[in-house]
């Protein structure tokens, strides 16, 4: 019982420090009876009124006032002359007024200021480095809480506004019509969602509520067909980020208002009354007459509108990403359009047909200029004179609040070198909870290639997870917590060429000896792809392991080159890809069919082929140069932030 008090209420005893004493929040204490003594051993001792046991209770000022005024009086030895301390021994409460005169004053005044956690996150994020802008920009995006359901947000004046601006917008644009479920039919639920749109200022756009169709109740053949949209690879928009750097190309954000209203529902789709309005429309359903966000086939009618408005304009689609639409003008310039849903970015150097397709959207759709491209998809973006970051500092503060690990012991390294996951663990943990979890680290692993591997690795136990696998996910956290602010870094520089780095780790997974492989990409000096993937076979050898990692870099980097030249961009041949292999650079440039490499011939000549006609070229790198490496494996603390410096990752918000 002595040993669980301790910390929280310690005893006035000399054997302890006087810090403990201090810190208590007890403002008077008497001793009461611990052990089975008699009542009669632990009576009032009748000069001072003090229990002899240990443990300490509070005790009314009201009553002990005149008794301890007495006390005091018959106990002080002087006016500067403090009690004698009596090791192991008990004091009373008026001898610890005398040895502590602020006892008495409230605890927020007698207490310092305590810290919750020995790692605050102050010590990892500072706003010292921001442009004035930018820092009020990224602070007031945490400023607004983003309600849980539709009953806490009509509680709020200006979340009650924007549900009641989208049920106006809604039935303006006659999305619905109320009737009675006719019979045989089955409805659809609908759920509010909620969001805050920014301006490039910081500044509140607007408050943001959406009625979201539940889609996943629908049946095929019944209420929908087909489904298939396409949305913008975001490895296409680092590679416009990376060509902006370069270019000084400027960077535009545009909004559509209520996308998916804009086509007409052929089929028969009923839901249910919005959450919130059941007293109004009563037991009626209502029946959908235009798409609504969340029905499966929304976003296909949604593209292909907005699709054909783009080609109306002269827009050339592209085919190695169709969502990306450019348009040159006959002095050479461009204006590049990429979409994601309702999210579009708008960049390159034809300004003046920049500003038309604005105006041109704007009549087609109903269209919001947010500015220059500060926040896109949960990524911030910082620009300056130097190149462009991007980074989602928010996002993962986010997921530390949400994890409960805002105070958490941060971590050097995303995952132990010594570290080795088996699919049968100790104790099961909840299925769900992991899933979400690991799915918002694969999210984030678009801006941090650094937990790429990591990621990929526990990602492969979703199915059964077990207590070692969620400790695998709370150590990326754990990471996260120490570096929360860092991204990607898109510099100037003068390169124009497209660089790849492969690599493997042969029978590195010890569950079933598959081996990892491993790539990144650069453009024009700038690392825009990565992937970090276990082989679908066992690999007989480690030249046969990093042959197959070397057949998916080229793919990625054919991909790169056809997006280039889909905007016309200067590409320097051939492409170079790295590797650490000469065993893999042998078998490619030799033609002779042995042993090593019968079992992986469609690779070998799909290598070669490309050899031959120039579009690569293979040059040997050492280990230790191996920018792959830090996606095949877990590495030690040194070679980890050394590859993290080569992946031209840094750190906007690190405190200075």
């Amino acid at each position: 019982m002595s040993s669980e008090l301790g910390e929280s209420e310690p005893t006035f005893s000399h054997e302890e420090n006087n810090e403990n004493l201090e810190n208590n929040d007890n403002d008077d204490l008497i001793e009461m009876p611990q052990n089975n003594e008699s009542y009669k051993d632990n009576r009032f001792e009748a000069g001072n009124k003090t229990w002899k046991g240990k443990v300490f209770v509070r005790k009314n000022h009201k009553e002990s006032d005149e008794s301890t005024s007495q006390h005091c009086h018959e106990s002080e030895p002087g006016d500067d002359q403090l009690p004698k301390k009596r090791k192991g021994k008990s004091i009373s409460v008026s001898e610890s007024r005398i040895l502590y005169p602020d006892i008495d004053d409230p605890v927020a005044v007698r207490k310092p200021v305590r810290s919750c956690t020995k790692y605050p996150l102050s010590n990892f994020i500072s706003y010292s480095n921001l442009s004035s802008s930018f820092s009020a920009f990224t602070s007031k995006l945490s400023s607004v809480e983003i309600p849980k359901n539709v009953q806490v947000a009509l509680e709020v004046p200006k979340w009650r506004e924007a549900i009641l601006e989208e049920m106006k917008a809604l039935e303006k644009n006659k999305t619905w019509s109320v009737m009675t479920l006719p019979d045989g039919k089955k409805t659809v639920g609908c759920k509010w969602v909620f969001t805050v749109k920014y301006n490039s200022d910081g500044s509140i756009e607007r408050y943001k509520a959406r009625l979201v169709a539940k889609g996943f109740t629908q049946t095929y053949g019944i209420d929908y067909s087909e489904t298939f949209a396409p949305v913008a690879k975001l490895n296409t928009v680092r590679i416009l980020l990376s060509l902006a750097a370069n270019l000084d190309w400027p960077l535009h954000q545009l909004d559509v208002k209520n996308a998916f209203l804009n086509g007409d529902l052929e089929e028969e789709v009923y839901m249910d009354i919005p959450p919130g309005f059941e007293d109004k429309f009563g037991s009626n359903v209502c029946k959908l007459n235009k798409f609504l966000y969340g029905l499966k086939q929304s976003p296909r009618a949604w593209f292909e509108k907005f699709t054909y408005s783009m080609k109306k304009q002269g827009y050339i689609q592209g085919q190695a990403d169709h969502t990306l639409f450019t348009k040159f003008s006959q002095d050479g310039k461009i204006a590049v359009l990429i979409v994601y849903v309702d999210d579009i970015v708008l960049t390159g150097d034809d300004i003046v047909e920049m500003a038309r397709v604005k105006e041109k959207l704007a009549l087609d759709f109903e269209i919001k200029d947010l500015g220059s491209m500060r926040y896109f998809l949960g990524m911030e973006v910082a620009r300056s004179k130097d190149g462009i970051v991007v980074s989602q500092q928010k996002y993962i503060l986010d997921l530390l609040k949400e994890t409960g690990m805002s105070g958490c012991r941060p971590a050097d390294t995303p995952m132990d070198p010594n570290a080795k996951l088996w699919e049968e663990g100790s104790v099961p943990v909840d299925t769900g909870r992991y899933q979400r979890l690991v799915g918002k680290l694969i999210y984030l692993s678009h801006t941090r290639p650094d937990i790429a591997f990591s990621v990929s690795v526990v990602s492969q136990f979703m199915h059964s997870p077990f207590e070692e696998h969620l400790e695998a996910v709370y150590r990326i956290l754990r990471y996260l917590k120490a570096n929360p602010g860092k991204g990607l870094f898109f510099k100037k520089t003068n390169e124009r060429n497209v660089s790849i780095f492969t690599d493997a780790d042969w029978a590195g997974s010890v569950t079933d000896r598959r081996s990892t492989s491993g790539y990144c990409t650069y453009v024009w000096g700038n690392l825009v792809t990565w992937r970090s993937k276990k082989q679908g076979v066992v690999a007989r050898s480690s030249a046969e392991a990093e042959f197959r990692a070397m057949a998916q870099g080229i793919c990625e980097g054919l991909w790169i080159h056809r997006v280039l030249e889909e905007l016309k961009m200067k590409i320097e041949l051939p492409l170079k890809l790295y590797s650490d292999s000469k065993a893999a650079i042998s078998i490619a440039h030799n033609p002779v069919q042995h042993d090593r490499t019968k079992h992986i011939e469609i690779d070998r000549h799909f290598i070669k082929e490309k050899l031959d006609a120039g579009i690569i070229c293979l040059p040997f790198v050492t280990s230790s140069q191996q920018t792959a490496d830090i996606l095949t494996k877990s590495l030690a603390r040194p070679t980890f932030e050394h590859l993290i410096g080569k992946l031209g990752m840094i750190d906007i918000y690190a405190p200075t």
